[in-house]
This record gives C-alpha cells, structure tokens and sequence, in this order.
C-alpha cells in the first residue's frame, strides 16, 4: 500500500510540474516535464494523435558531470510572436513566422546550482527546440561527448531514408519501413568519393516518415552554427530515434563556450503531405538576414561547361600528367590533351549561347591550374584558385561576357583541402572580383583535410559559414557542393543562393538515379534550402556524347522541364548541352520561359517517393507555371487553376510526354499544344513511367 502512494505521489508530482504548449492553431501539444530522475522529457501531439511519444533530452560532457540529469525547473516563460517577413529569394513573396514559446530554465542543485535552458517553440506546422548554455560561473567551456535528443515514435512508420555518413549524402533514398533499416544498410551504402557511416541503424536528415494513421512526420535540424551535424541512431525494437552528433578528428562530438545554443531540433508534421513541402519551419527558426544591402544577390538562370565532363566526352585538365607541382610547372610547355573543355574560344560558345536565350550565366569549370592529380591524393597545395590555363584568357573572357551581358560564374574545387582554400580564399574572391565574377560554384570532393576531420563535423560547419560571410565581405554568391546539408542559413546569409548535399543529375551519369528520387527530394534535402540539382537533360542516352558510358537518365525529357517548377532554387541550370538544345528548341522554351523566384506557390498534389504537382506565380508577373512529376508508375496528373485571377481567359502552353513515351525506351518522345484555361479549368494529363508535364500560363 506504501508503495502504490509512493507512486501516486511521483505522479502527481510529475503533472504538476508537467508544463503545456499548445500551437496557434490548437492542432499541436507540447508537453514538457522532468522524469523522477530529473530528466527532461517532452512529447508531441497533432490532432490528438501521438507524433513523438515521452522522449529524453539532455547532453552528455567529457570534462565536466553530464547535463542529463538532476534537473528542477526553476523557471517557465511562455510568450507568442507573430510577424510576416519578406525574403531576398524564395518560393512566396513574403513568409509568415507565427509560434507560441515555452522557455524552461533548468538547473543542477548538485552542481553548485549549474543550469541550461532549453526553448520549445510551437508553429502551425511543427515543433523547434534546442538547447541554449547561458554564461555563468560553473559554465563556461565544454566538451560534447554526444547529443542525447530522443525522438520517441508511435510506431514502425514507413520512412524516406539515406544511411547515416559523416561525409556525404550522395546515396540514393531508401523507402521502408523503419524495422526494416537494418537489413537494408548493407545495400543502401554505395560507394562514394569520400564516405564514413557510424551504425547499421543511422540514419540521417531531413528524415522523411509517414504512420500508419496517415501523419507525414520530418524531423531535421535549423541554423546549424559552430556545432556538430545531427544524424539520428534508430533503436530499432522500440522505434526511438536519438541524436547523434559528427565527430571531430579524436572523436569529440563538439567544443562548447558559454554563452552559446545548440541548433533547432525540427519536427514537421501535418495529415497532409503537401503542408510539409510549404511549410518554411526552418527558415522561421533561423535569424533574419544580417545584409544591410541585399541588392547584389539576384537569382541565377545558367548554362554551363560541366555536363560534358560529367559525362566524359571533355576533361577538367588541360593534359595528361600524373605529377604536377603547382606553382612550379609550367603549363605552357606542357602537350594538351585535346580535350580540355574550359578554352577560351569554347566558354565562348557557351556565352553566345546563353546571350541568345537570355541567360544570366555561365559556369566554367576546369579553368585553374591542377586538375591532372586533384583527386585522391591528399593533396595539401591542389589548386591556388587564381591562376588560370594556357588556353583560358581571363581578361578576354571577362570583355566578352560583359560584352553580351552574361556574367561567368567562378568555380572552386578544393579537393577537400580546405586549409588551403582559406589560405586562398581573400585573393580568390578579389580575383573574382577583379575579373566580373559575381558568384562561385564551391567543392569539397574527398577526404577531408586536415585528416581525420569529417564533412559533417564542427570544424567543417564553422569553415562553411567563414566562406559564406567571407563572400559577402566581396559582394559574392555562392553555391557549395559536397558541403554540410542545408538547415535554413540562407534566410540569416542569402547570399548562399545554392547547395548540393544530395544525390544530384551528375549520378545520371554515373548509372542512374532512381525514378522516384524527384519525388522524394522535395520531402527531405529540400527541408532546409534548395538544391542545385542541375536539371535540363534533354540527350537521355550518355553513349551519344560518350560511347563508353552506358549510363541513362532515368527520366523523360518533360519530367526534365517539370523539375524547374517542383524543386525549388534561386539558382537553376540547363544543364545539357547547346548542341542538344538547338535539336528541341520548342521544349526548350520553357526552361527559357520558366522562373527562378516566385510570390507564391501551391501543391496541387503530392505523396513522397510516388508524385508531386505543384504550381508558382512569377515574381512580379501575371505568369505561373506548373510542374508534375511520377516516380516509375505512369499516373494521371490532375491541374487545378483556381490560383488564377477570376474572370480572366489565359494561354496554357503544355509541354507533355507523348502517348508512347517512357523513361527507359522511349524518353524524348513529348508533344506541345496551347489550351485555353481560366479559374475553373480542370486539367488532367498522362505522366509516362518516370515522366512529366509543365506549364505556362500567360
């Protein structure tokens, strides 16, 4: 009997300290309160339906005792803030940032009184929360052993998942349930330039689930700043999901000085799928852009000398040497290979091409010195970013382009080595600057170095932002590849127009990305920022520009357009080549017509990893332009267009597969016709396997 009062008497204690958060809307519940060991726990509720069941938080240190328990709560604050802000770029002209807040203070009695905060912030669409570490006596610096955050789930959902890596995300998206992970993780890791996954269950973000009861469930991380990349370790018997931080080169999970705060933990959650790509959650969690003048950052519509060494029909190096000691060789008595794409007389081409259809940009890669042994070698000094090839006339370029009104967008390939890109990086940029570029395409392929460092560790995610802040100090865009995955920084640094973190085109020639792959992205990579997925390949076939590569595109050539409109960037290449473009010039219109910064945006449809339609307005302009896209199942897209002005008749160009057309055999089959449509036109059309339709209406 004493025993069933003593623990009647610990819960009722607990719901008394049990503390509750209701979201603007009602639909969420937050419940935050500390276990009888003074943990703190929180859970999560939509619609009254269990989203993240009593889940732990806390941090575990190596230097100092462990913030996980003996916790009391000194303090709650509860406060809501509404605003509405206008972004520099984005998929709506203007965002609203609406949430209730629950601030708890926590302290340690047995550690002379040592305390945390951790605020909760609850929107519409989702939960934030993170760890703040105020300055004080017994706080002061810090070692992160690892990250204890749990992520209790309600059940064995089916999941959208990539195995957990420090290094990259170029894996193809598994679907399955979550019981099933461990028995897919040998398969689902495929080779990689560089690559270190850490556990037969890890997983990593934005991880994409759908329950049983028809919740859509995101979890993710926002404003990542000098702190590890989260992956998530799935406890596969009791579906619990736990944080589980990047490591430094002797194991350190991060270094912490007060006062300071971990990075959002984000949960999107809604009954319908198409609310998680809306929702703008991470941006929210983010700070508002530091720029006083955001007048030189500008969306990017490009073409590029890249897709021909993609494939392998040109070379990055100007010959074929093994060896080269950079600074020391000299270039202009060495034999060219004959194939080095990035010459003068070709970026040329490529200029007068973009001029023509009324391109911003051209990228060039290839055009420094040191690609004949940049790959692999553990090469501290692989490229100075300032000295270009024999054949690649810098000054000549630079008059030509402005000539035509193109910029050229500079391209930096660090090889991973990334202490001597920031030796560079002030020359680098005032290089550019002194020459017309106003962007850069960045790359970290490979290991990285110093060794033992990783992608996705503190250290890099300090180095990513110095780069960022750095090209602003220059008036600079930039567009980073193989660097940490997006967690809405683009709202505080704009400047940062692109990433890649994620599977890109360039696998298509590499054997292929899955059919399904487009339409799981928006679900997942895109949480946090937009991609520069370079879409735009019109030539499936790699053999037509390569005979030894058998690889193709696991696409039609209209889905290829719709990519334009259902993965959102401020920065969109064409990526194929002119000489393929002028063969199919009428499809080509649309890349032409389409946007690249929008005032609204709409799903008319969607389900992750089968399909997605969606629809945007111009920014500035009475134009839209729709977009839909299937996984390898031929589906019927259904086109609403009630986001048209009332009243009105308008012109509705649609570019669609063919009624034979398939991805594998017969994926350039597409026909054009104009359809005339106003508010209440219901338009259904027939996406082939992996195939499309796109839109525009004016």
């Amino acid at each position: 009997m004493n025993k069933l009062f003593a623990a009647c008497m610990l819960l009722i204690g607990m719901m008394v300290s049990a503390q509750q958060l209701s979201s603007p809307n009602k639909n969420l519940q937050l419940t935050f309160a500390l276990s009888a060991k003074g943990e703190p726990t929180y859970a999560l509720t939509y619609k009254n339906k269990p989203v993240i069941k009593t889940s732990k938080l806390g941090i575990d240190t190596k230097d100092i005792a462990p913030l996980l328990n003996g916790f009391t709560i000194d303090k709650t604050e509860t406060s809501t803030f509404d605003e509405t802000w206008t972004p520099v770029w984005g998929e709506e002209k203007s965002i609203r940032n609406n949430y209730n807040e629950l601030l708890v203070t926590l302290s340690q009695k047995d550690q002379k009184g040592r305390y945390i905060r951790i605020r909760f912030r609850l929107f519409n669409d989702g939960l934030g929360f993170r760890y703040e570490f105020p300055e004080q006596p017994e706080l002061n610096y810090f070692t992160i052993k690892e990250e204890h955050t749990q992520f209790a789930l309600a059940g064995d959902h089916k999941a959208f998942w990539l195995p957990g890596d420090y290094d990259t995300q170029e894996y193809s998206t598994v679907t399955s349930k979550l019981s099933e992970v461990r028995g897919k993780m040998k398969a689902a890791v495929t080779p990689n330039a560089s690559q270190t996954t850490f556990s037969p269950t890890g997983l990593q973000t934005p991880l994409m689930m759908k329950s049983a009861d028809g919740l859509y469930i995101n979890i993710h991380e926002a404003a990542l700043v000098n702190y590890s990349c989260m992956s998530l370790n799935l406890d596969d018997k009791n579906m619990v999901l736990e944080s589980w931080l990047t490591p430094d080169a002797i194991g350190n999970k991060g270094n912490i000085q007060t006062s300071s705060t971990s990075p959002w933990r984000t949960i999107i959650v809604s009954d319908k799928a198409g609310d998680i790509l809306m929702s703008r959650l991470v941006y929210n969690l983010n700070e508002p852009t530091q720029f006083k003048d955001v007048s030189w950052i500008k969306p990017v519509k490009y073409v590029g000398v890249w897709w021909e060494m993609i494939t392998g029909k040109s070379t990055w190096a100007y010959n074929d040497l093994t060896n080269v000691h950079l600074g020391e060789l000299d270039y202009s008595k060495t034999k060219p290979n004959g194939k080095h794409a990035a010459n003068t007389a070709h970026v040329k081409e490529y200029i007068d091409f973009a001029a023509k259809h009324g391109f911003d940009a051209v990228l060039v890669e290839g055009w420094n010195e040191g690609w004949e042994d940049w790959f692999g070698k553990s090469k501290e000094f692989v490229f100075d970013f300032i000295t270009p090839y024999p054949d690649f006339d810098v000054k000549e370029l630079h008059r030509y382009a402005e000539s035509k009104g193109v910029k050229i967008i500079m391209h930096h390939e660090t090889s991973g080595s990334v202490r001597n890109y920031e030796r560079w990086m002030d020359k680098a940029y005032q290089f550019m600057v002194d020459n017309g570029y106003n962007a850069v395409k960045s790359g970290y392929v490979g290991n990285i170095l110093p060794r033992g460092e990783s992608h996705y560790g503190q250290w890099m995610v300090n180095h990513y932002l110095y780069a960022i802040k750095k090209a602003a100090d220059y008036k600079i865009m930039v567009n980073a590849h193989e660097a940490i995955r997006p967690t809405g920084l683009a709202r505080t640094y704009p400047n940062l127009i692109g990433n890649e973190a994620a599977r890109g085109t360039e696998y298509e020639s590499f054997g292929g990305n899955n059919p399904d792959h487009t339409t799981i992205l928006p679900f997942t990579r895109l949480t946090g920022g937009p991609m520069d997925y370079t879409p735009g390949i019109f030539q499936t076939k790699i053999s037509a520009y390569n005979p030894d590569n058998n690889s193709f595109v696991h696409t039609t050539l209209v889905k290829q357009l719709a990519l334009y409109v259902t993965f959102y960037s401020p920065l969109q290449m064409a990526a194929d080549l002119p000489e393929t473009y002028n063969k199919h010039l009428d499809a080509f219109q649309f890349i032409k017509d389409v946007a690249v910064d929008w005032d609204q945006s709409w799903v008319l449809e969607a389900e992750p990893g089968d399909y997605i339609t969606m629809a945007r307005k111009a920014k500035g302009k009475d134009e839209w332009f729709l977009g839909a896209i299937t996984d390898e199942n031929a589906r019927e897209a259904t086109f609403t267009f009630e986001f048209l002005p009332k009243g009105k008749t308008f012109t509705a160009t649609v570019y669609a597969d063919a009624p034979d057309a398939s991805y594998d055999k017969n994926p350039q089959a597409y026909v054009i016709k104009k359809v005339k449509v106003t508010s209440k036109t219901k338009l259904k059309q027939k996406l082939a396997t992996s195939g499309g339709c796109a839109i525009s209406v004016k």
